[in-house]
């Protein structure tokens, strides 16, 4: 059996490194909350929230992470799909400290920023992959 391996490098190396940058992200976000929980009058009622939709993207990032390594390295469309499917989840949690959080310092839209060009790559890596394992 002579067949080429489709895998893609780049989407390996770009979910590792997004991996890495995603630790220091919730850290970075979280101390942010923190502090402008501290700095600024934040209503009890938002600060809830603002955590929440933060652990709920850690929470997420962890499949999401999972299953585009593991579809990248087997060839196997449906795991990357699955990874791909919450990115666009992970998306929505960052479009929200982006836009919507209580309070958005430069460093948030910063971070943020960064964020959703990591994962506009990575989907744009994940499709390829997805086309080339399914040809």
């Amino acid at each position: 059996n002579n067949r080429s391996q489709l895998s893609s490098l780049p989407l390996q190396i770009l979910l590792y490194v997004n991996g890495i940058y995603y630790i220091f992200y919730f850290l970075a976000t979280l101390a942010m909350i923190i502090y402008k929980s501290q700095v600024f009058s934040y209503p009890d009622d938002l600060l809830a929230p603002d955590l929440a939709v933060l652990f709920l993207m850690a929470i997420l990032e962890v499949p999401r992470l999972y299953l585009g390594f593991k579809g990248n390295l087997t060839e196997a469309e449906a795991p990357l799909g699955l990874s791909l499917g919450l990115t666009v989840g992970s998306v929505v949690l960052c479009v929200y400290l982006l836009l919507w959080q209580t309070y958005v310092l430069w460093a948030d839209v910063l971070l943020n920023a960064l964020l959703l060009s990591a994962y506009g790559l990575e989907s744009g890596l994940k499709v390829m992959a997805i086309a080339a394992f399914v040809s």
